[in-house]
């Protein structure tokens, strides 16, 4: 009985951990259509800050467009990431070199995950891509093989 206690607390404490990361992120609120998000043209993918900053400490939300063809080579981030498919199919593989039977197709309402330091890359081979991102900053980016 004494391992099922123990189970549960530990279970109950992680809520509460998570409770109070995210009581301290700060984020107003906000409804937006499609429409109403901005986009950041001047980078090569465009890009758009929905919440949070990934610069800087807590929960950062954004979304980016990749056009068709596009391929981003392997890499990874020091945050963990959950990553959503909003429009379009994306492949997406793990791994330190770029592999194209690694790739699995990740299509509109499908997600993955980054956990912190695993090379991932991504191809938009099909027709262009909208995807969003949520971790917990500060984050960056480092390639494998630069």
């Amino acid at each position: 009985m004494r391992p099922v206690l123990i189970g549960a607390s530990g279970a109950i404490l992680a809520v509460i951990a998570v409770i109070t990361v995210y009581a301290q992120v700060g984020i107003a609120p906000m409804a937006l259509t499609a429409d109403d998000i901005e986009w950041d043209t001047e980078r090569s993918n465009h890009r758009a800050n929905i919440a949070g900053s990934n610069e800087t400490s807590g929960l950062y939300i954004y979304r980016t467009r990749f056009p068709q063809g596009f391929r981003n080579q392997p890499h990874f981030h020091p945050d963990n990431r959950v990553v959503t498919v909003m429009s379009g199919t994306l492949h997406v593989g793990y791994g330190a070199e770029f592999d194209e039977a690694a790739l699995k197709p990740i299509p509109a309402g499908g997600m993955w995950t980054e956990p912190s330091g695993q090379p991932h890359f991504v191809w938009a081979k099909e027709g262009p891509v909208i995807i969003q991102v949520v971790g917990e900053g500060p984050s960056g980016t480092t390639l494998t093989n630069p």
